[in-house]
C-alpha cells in the first residue's frame, strides 16, 4: 500500500558490509571507493522539486542534503534552496540546517517565495527572496505554520493554510498536563487564510466545511479553488478530498466539483474558465491518475480527456486555455505530452530519457523544469525547450558519483501463471557473468498502488547497486495492482488480497531461474508496507521458495489489521470492497499468520514503533508466533518515533545496514542462527 506516507512508493532494500579491501588509501574520498556501500548511500543528495521562473532564465529547486547519522543532532534531510540558469550554473540561496518548503516565484519573477522555520520563529513563515541578491524578507508571521501558499496573479494578496490555535483556556490547561487524546475527535481543522502579501494587516480565515489541503487563486482573484475533506484524518484525505469553488469576497462555497475518486493536482486555466485535476475514475480507483477538465461555473461534472490512455497522469500544467502539458507513468518509464481539450494528444518526450516528476513552466509556455532521475543518477534538475531535443539535466549534486561503478540495470518482462504481462527492473550483479546462478533478494513496490520506475532505484530502503556490488541479482516487480498501466490492470489484485499478486512475484523468480541468473536455492524477498506484507507472506504462506526474508512496517494479520489502522475506507473501497464482518474467511486465509506453521525462513522484522497506518503489533503478532514456533530464526527491531518508514538518518542508516546483514548471512554465507544483533556504526560509517 505505502510510499510510506501511504500504502504507497515504498520497497525495502538491504544493504551489506563493504570489505575493506576495496577501499582505496586514507585521505581518499569514500566515493573514489568505485563500488557502492551503505556509507555512499547515506551521503547522496538528491533533488526534491523544481519550479522554472516566469520568464524561463532560472530553476529553483529544493535539495536533500542528508544529516551525518553520527555527528550532530539525528533528524530527517537538510531541505536547501538553490538556484540554476540554463546553462547550469547554480547559486545557494538558503543552505545548511534549514527545512525549507513550499518554494514557488513571486508572480512578477523577481523573487522567490518559500516557507520555513528560521531564526526566532516561532511557527513556520512565508518568506521572499530577491533572485538579484539579497536577504530573505519574512512577510508572514503567523500565529500556526504556514503551508499551501498561493498569490494573486497581481502579486498583492496571498492564501494560505493553517489551523488555527487553541483557545487560550484549553491551551492552558493543557499546559498544566491535561493533555489526553481524544481519538479522532480532538481534531482541529485546517482552514484557508487571506493576506495582504506584505504581510500588512491581520490575516482573515474563511469559514469553509471541513478541512482545506489546497487553495488556488483564480486568475481573476473573485474565486479561489480550494480542496477540501470532511476532516483532517488521513482516511479522509485519502478517499473523500473534493474541490470546491469559493467567492473571495463571501468567503462561501458557490460551486462544488464532483471528482469521482482520489484526487491529485487541481489548476485553473489561463482564463479562469476551467479546472483541471487529476483523479481517480471512481471511488473504487486505487490511485489518481486521469486528467480531468470542469467547467466553472458548471454543473460540477468532470470530463476525462484521454479515458483509454493506460498510463497514471502524475501531474500537468495548463499551456494555453486549450492545452494542457502532462507528465504520465506509463509502464515503467515516463511520458510528457499535451493533450487539448477535444482529448487530441500529441507526445513531447518517449519513455527513453529519464524518470521525470513534477512539471512547472514558464508564463510563454516555451520551458518546463523537472526533477529526474536515471540508473545512474539520483534525481536532479532539468529543464526542456518546448519543441526542443529533450530534457536536459542542468544539477549534478553528486559529483563523485563519476567514479563509482554501476551494475547493468534493464528492464524484465515476464508471464504470469494466467497469461498476464508483467514487468520490473532488474539490476545484475556487479562483475555478472553469464552461465553463472546468484542469489536474488526480490524487492516488493508497497501500495500495492505504486510501481518501480526504470531510474534510480538504490536508497535505504532499497538494495540497488548496493546489493548488486555484494554480489546479489536485485529485482523489482510491478505485480498487477501496480500502477503505471492504467485503471484496469491497477484494480487486478482488488478483493484478492495475498492472491495472484503475491503469485505473480514468484512467477517473476521463476522467470529469472529459467534465465540463468539466478539460484533457486538462493533467493530473499523484502519490502514495506504491503511489500513487507508480501515479505511475510514468503516467510509463511510461501516459505518453501526464500530462503530469507526482511519485513518492513508489513501485515501479518488482515483481522487485527483492519481495527488498527487510519485508513479503514481505504482498505475497504480501494483493497478488499468488503468489510470485515462480510467475509471473516477471506481475511483470515489471506493473513501470514494463518499459515506460520509453514515457515521455515528466517526472517527479519522491522518496525517503526509510532506507525499509524500499519499498526506496530503486526510485526509482534508475527514476530510472537513465529519464536514461540522456533522453526526458523526471527528476529523483530523497533524503530522509536519512527513512523510508516524511517525518516532520521541513524534509523536509516541501521536499517539499511541491518537488512542486508540478514540477506547476507542467509544467501550467502554459513546460515544458522541469527547474525549478532549489535553494529559498529563507526566502522559502517567510515568514521574517522
Amino acid at each position: 500500500m505505502i510510499q510510506f506516507n501511504r500504502f504507497r512508493r515504498f520497497a525495502s532494500g538491504a544493504l551489506v558490509v563493504l570489505t575493506a579491501s576495496v577501499f582505496l588509501a586514507a585521505g581518499a574520498s569514500l566515493f573514489a571507493a568505485q563500488v557502492f556501500a551503505p556509507r555512499h548511500v547515506a551521503r547522496l543528495k538528491s533533488v526534491a522539486s523544481a519550479e522554472v521562473s516566469p520568464d524561463g532564465k532560472h530553476v529553483a529547486y529544493t535539495l536533500a542534503v542528508q544529516r551525518d547519522p553520527l555527528k550532530g543532532e539525528n533528524g530527517s534531510a537538510w531541505i536547501e534552496l538553490h538556484v540554476v540558469d540554463a546553462a547550469g550554473q547554480t547559486r545557494p540561496f538558503v543552505t545548511g540546517k534549514v527545512n525549507v518548503s513550499g518554494v514557488q516565484w513571486t508572480p512578477d519573477g523577481k523573487g522567490i517565495a518559500f516557507v520555513a522555520k528560521r531564526g526566532d520563529d516561532q511557527h513556520s513563515s512565508l518568506y521572499v527572496l530577491p533572485i538579484d541578491g539579497g536577504e530573505a524578507r519574512r512577510v508572514i508571521d503567523h500565529n500556526a505554520d504556514i503551508r499551501g501558499v498561493s498569490f494573486t496573479r497581481d502579486g498583492r494578496q496571498v492564501a494560505f493554510l493553517a489551523t488555527e490555535p487553541r483557545p487560550k483556556d484549553e491551551q492552558e490547561y493543557r499546559d498544566k498536563g491535561f493533555n489526553q487524546e481524544i481519538y479522532e475527535e480532538d481534531w482541529r481543522p485546517t482552514k484557508v487564510w487571506i493576506s495582504a502579501a506584505d504581510g500588512s494587516g491581520k490575516p482573515r480565515a474563511l469559514d469553509l466545511p471541513g478541512s482545506a489541503s489546497f487553495v488556488q487563486w483564480s486568475p481573476s482573484t473573485r474565486q479561489m479553488a480550494v480542496v477540501l475533506a470532511p476532516t483532517p484524518l488521513v482516511d479522509d484525505s485519502y478517499m473523500f478530498k473534493r474541490v470546491s469553488i469559493v467567492d473571495v469576497d463571501s468567503g462561501k462555497v458557490v460551486e462544488r466539483i464532483n471528482n469521482p475518486g482520489k484526487l491529485g493536482q487541481v489548476g485553473w486555466s489561463p482564463d479562469g474558465k476551467r479546472i483541471a485535476m487529476v483523479s481517480g475514475v471512481d471511488i473504487n480507483d486505487p490511485r489518481e491518475g486521469r486528467l480531468m477538465v470542469v467547467s466553472v461555473p458548471g454543473d460540477g461534472t468532470p470530463v476525462e480527456l484521454m479515458p483509454d490512455y493506460e498510463a497514471h497522469v502524475a501531474s500537468f500544467v495548463w499551456k494555453d486555455e486549450n492545452t494542457l502539458l502532462f507528465l504520465a507513468d506509463e509502464g515503467v518509464a515516463t511520458t510528457v505530452g499535451t493533450v487539448n481539450l477535444d482529448g487530441h494528444k500529441q507526445t513531447l518526450i518517449e519513455g527513453d530519457g529519464p524518470v521525470l516528476s513534477g512539471l512547472s513552466l514558464s508564463d510563454d509556455g516555451r520551458t518546463a523544469a523537472f526533477v529526474g532521475d536515471s540508473p545512474q543518477n539520483p534525481p536532479e534538475a532539468f529543464r526542456l525547450d518546448i519543441g526542443g531535443a529533450g530534457a536536459k539535466r542542468l544539477t549534478n549534486s553528486n559529483s563523485c558519483l563519476g567514479d563509482m561503478r554501476f551494475a547493468r540495470q534493464e528492464v524484465i518482462e515476464w508471464e504470469a501463471r494466467d497469461g498476464l504481462k508483467l514487468e520490473g527492473i532488474l539490476v545484475y550483479p556487479l562483475n555478472y557473468a553469464e552461465g553463472r546462478r546468484y542469489p536474488l533478494i526480490m524487492s516488493v513496490h508497497g501500495g500495492p498502488e505504486s510501481h518501480v520506475t526504470g531510474g534510480w532505484v538504490t536508497s535505504y530502503s532499497r538494495p540497488g547497486q548496493v546489493g548488486a556490488a555484494r554480489g546479489f541479482a536485485v529485482f523489482y516487480p510491478n505485480y498487477r495492482g501496480s500502477t503505471g498501466r492504467g485503471v484496469a490492470f491497477s484494480k487486478l489484485g482488488q478483493a484478492d488480497a495475498a492472491g495472484r499478486e503475491f503469485d505473480d512475484l514468484v512467477d517473476g523468480v521463476d522467470h529469472l531461474i529459467a534465465m540463468g541468473i539466478v539460484d533457486k536455492d538462493k533467493v530473499g524477498i523484502t519490502g514495506g508496507s504491503y511489500g513487507g506484507y508480501a515479505s511475510a507472506w514468503g516467510a509463511t504462506y510461501y516459505s518453501h521458495r526464500y530462503a530469507a526474508s526482511v519485513m518492513f512496517v508489513g501485515i501479518s494479520d488482515n483481522v487485527s489489521k483492519l481495527g488498527t489502522t487510519d485508513i479503514p475506507e481505504e482498505m475497504y473501497l480501494v483493497h478488499h470492497l468488503k468489510r470485515l464482518w462480510e467475509d471473516w474467511d477471506y481475511f483470515l486465509k489471506s493473513s501470514p499468520i494463518r499459515h506460520v506453521q509453514k515457515n521455515r525462513t528466517p526472517t527479519l522484522i522491522l518496525h517503526g514503533k509510532s506507525d499509524p497506518r500499519v499498526h506496530p503489533s503486526q510485526s509482534l503478532e508475527l514476530y510472537r508466533h513465529l519464536k514461540t514456533l522456533g522453526q526458523a530464526p526471527v528476529r523483530l527491531v523497533w524503530y522509536p518515533g519512527e513512523g510508516h518508514g524511517n525518516r532520521r538518518a541513524a534509523a536509516r542508516f541501521d536499517y539499511n545496514v541491518r537488512m542486508l546483514r540478514w540477506m547476507e548471512r542467509y544467501l550467502q554465507g554459513p546460515g544458522g542462527d541469527s547474525p549478532v544483533h549489535a553494529i559498529d556504526y563507526a566502522k559502517e560509517y567510515g568514521e574517522d
